[in-house]
């Protein structure tokens, strides 16, 4: 008991102490979140309504993105407002929330390669795109993301459960992912993880920009407005990986300012949280949501509530 309260007296001094801060940090943090997770439950929701979307592949990875990237916000959320709320949770009860978080993250990144794969197929193998982007197929790597983006949590489960104390799994803490690493040397070889993971994503995304670009300067007149758009969007998914990949980092920046401020700390975690944990996540809407004209068309039709259906006349492929 009395290494409980030691624990929960430590994890109890990473929160904002300041009552009128702290409001404000949760205001804010509502007022950037809800609204991005309403846009993709309405997102998700079309998706699921319209059969057109449900059999192309770049629209299936869309809708998973979403989905992904609902449970992500929603989970974080619960986390903010417990910790605010300066609510401490058994170990045993954090650790399969901070793995879903994990995993649902790495989803998001591996999701968006997949869309910038599936894109370089469209454009610079439009004979082979039909037969190589299929429905089915599009379900198999999302099976595949899932596995993947699972074996790290799962890794670092087990070496928790089997290298840490009782005491240290019986503590009280909030939940965030750092407790499944407690160990220097874990860490590190987590860091260089996601060091390899960063270069070989940066690889394939490069890839895809340049063979797209060059696609693009070849092409003809009436080819050339695709590609250049999916030139486009490649760039955002870069941005968007980008972000994705800093807030993987950001637990290392944060433990940094850790020791020498704490008030630092807070103030750096909870930008790090506000710019890249909500705002990677809204660069999706923005790719998909907004410039895709199929899928606004049929976005702004759903919104409004309109009994009818969509014509096909009305909404164009992109």
């Amino acid at each position: 008991m009395a290494s409980q309260n030691a624990s929960g007296s430590v994890q109890l001094q990473l929160i904002q102490a300041d009552p009128v801060r702290r409001s404000i940090s949760l205001a804010l943090t509502q007022i950037f979140v809800w609204p991005f997770v309403y846009l993709m439950v309405v997102m998700l929701l079309m998706f699921s309504k319209k059969e057109t979307f449900r059999t192309e592949t770049r629209y299936i990875l869309f809708g998973h993105s979403l989905l992904v990237d609902i449970i992500f916000l929603c989970l974080t959320d619960f986390v903010v407002i417990l910790s605010y709320n300066f609510v401490l949770l058994p170990l045993h009860f954090c650790i399969p929330i901070c793995m879903l978080m994990e995993v649902v993250k790495a989803c998001a990144s591996l999701t968006i390669i997949a869309m910038c794969v599936e894109r370089y197929v469209a454009i610079c193998m439009p004979l082979r795109h039909h037969a190589i982007s299929t429905s089915r197929r599009a379900l198999i790597v999302i099976l595949v993301i899932w596995i993947v983006s699972s074996i790290s949590p799962f890794v670092d489960m087990f070496i928790l459960i089997s290298t840490a104390s009782r005491e240290y799994l019986s503590q009280l803490s909030h939940c965030h992912y750092e407790i499944m690493v407690p160990e220097k040397m874990h860490q590190f070889a987590r860091g260089l993880l996601h060091i390899v993971g960063l270069v070989v994503i940066l690889i394939i995304e490069v890839f895809c920009y340049v063979m797209i670009y060059l696609a693009a300067r070849a092409a003809s007149s009436d080819n050339k407005k695709s590609a250049s758009k999916g030139q486009r969007t490649i760039s955002l998914h870069i941005l968007q990986l980008f972000l994705c990949t800093a807030e993987i980092m950001c637990p290392y920046i944060e433990a940094v300012v850790m020791q020498y401020d704490i008030q630092s700390f807070l103030t750096v975690r909870f930008i790090n949280y506000l710019v890249f944990s909500i705002t990677s996540r809204a660069v999706s809407p923005l790719v998909y949501g907004f410039r895709d004209e199929k899928f606004l068309t049929a976005m702004l039709y759903y919104i409004r509530c309109k009994n009818n259906t969509i014509s096909s006349d009305t909404i164009k492929q992109s």
